[in-house]
């Protein structure tokens, strides 16, 4: 120690060193000095304009998110829609102005491009926003369509219709719209008007509804969805064998239940449905079960199956299969439809125990349903 201490370079060496600490030491306080100074400065700003606020009387009430604390309250908007505006010429809605158009949003591929087209022409532009989620990386190829410029364009290879509506259909996105239509492609619409559907589900109170299924073109895997003689029906019978329905059925998938392929939810139905989905769990198998949780009201009278106007499900293959875009290319043909299922069932397992886990982790939720048991044979 005493040789290093005597020896001029390293008295040079360990002067410079105990030089730089102290100017990074320095640099350091005065950089936190400054820091701190700064944030009790903003501190105090905010403390201020949120006092300013809660000292008045009339301004109590008002909930604004706390980063917005700052801002009046006429100038923040809280929603959004997705109506497209023109580069000039705009002009602009009043605000309070309220509007009646509802959503259609589809997930489509290339495929399926005559039997889409046929969907969206039924919904005439002046009361229907139209979306599209393409799972196949095909956009341009439907810009020959006459309704396709006016129509949302989203892309994700692969996805699902539940993958798109998490991400792109939040309910502040959609809040202006009356009904979201979240439909699959391969529906058939011959015998189905959504403007006199809509005038149905709204008469008979209905939150979360569906078209009911033609029964002679269509495959239908769920006896409720079948078309039944009547305007609506919201349940069906069901006596031999295990799992009866009868009158005294209250619970899916004899009442209170709609199939996946073609919901129709309301605005307020669509605001809890939109939390329930999982943001991993793409394919939304076990979600129907639970949908009657969401219908704002008495599961047995507010989702229900539309019998006056109908579809047929034309079961066509869509995700898992290559597109024939690709085949005439000389690629090789990929069916992974049965990967699909699989996977769609470890997810259904998967929400199952979610499900599970939350209502016996949640001390304050109160199940509403919990004395409705579907009676069963023995």
């Amino acid at each position: 120690m005493g040789t290093l201490l005597t020896d001029p370079k390293s008295r040079s060496c360990l002067c410079s060193l105990v030089l730089l600490a102290s100017l990074l030491c320095g640099a350091y306080f005065i950089g936190n000095a400054f820091i701190e100074k700064q944030y009790k400065e903003r501190l105090a700003q905010w403390k201020f304009s949120y006092g300013l606020q809660n000292n008045r009387p009339d301004c109590r009430d008002h909930c604004f998110p706390l980063e917005t604390v700052a801002l009046p309250k006429g100038i923040i908007a809280k929603t959004s829609n997705l109506q497209m505006q023109p580069l000039w010429g705009s002009t602009i809605n009043s605000k309070g102005s309220k509007s009646s158009l509802s959503l259609l949003a589809i997930a489509v591929g290339i495929n399926q491009k005559e039997v889409v087209n046929n969907i969206v022409k039924k919904f005439p532009s002046s009361d229907f926003v139209v979306m599209l989620f393409h799972y196949d990386g095909f956009m341009d190829e439907w810009r020959d369509l006459s309704w396709s410029d006016q129509a949302i364009h989203v892309s994700a290879v692969n996805q699902t219709k539940w993958w798109f509506a998490k991400r792109f259909l939040h309910p502040d996105i959609v809040a202006e719209y009356r009904y979201i239509f979240l439909w699959d492609e391969d529906l058939g619409v011959e015998n189905f008007n959504p403007k006199r559907y809509l005038s149905i589900v709204q008469n008979e109170g209905l939150e979360i509804s569906q078209p009911a299924l033609d029964t002679v073109k269509s495959a239908v895997y769920h006896p409720i969805t079948a078309r039944q003689r009547g305007k609506v029906h919201r349940r069906y019978y069901k006596f031999k064998g295990s799992g009866r329905c009868d009158d005294e059925s209250s619970s899916p998938p004899c009442v209170g239940w709609v199939e996946m392929m073609a919901p129709v939810f309301s605005q307020a139905a669509w605001r809890c449905v939109w939390h329930m989905i999982q943001n991993d769990l793409i394919h939304a198998w076990g979600l129907d079960i639970q949908l009657g949780y969401c219908s704002q009201g008495d599961r047995l009278k507010k989702v229900g199956v539309v019998d006056a106007e109908y579809v047929v499900h034309l079961a066509l293959p869509t995700l898992g299969v290559s597109n024939a875009h690709k085949a005439a290319s000389g690629l090789e043909k990929v069916d992974n439809r049965g990967k699909v299922r699989m996977q769609s069932s470890v997810e259904m397992k998967i929400f199952k125990d979610r499900w599970d886990n939350a209502v016996k982790d949640d001390s304050c939720w109160v199940d509403p349903y919990q004395l409705s048991v579907n009676r069963t044979s023995p």
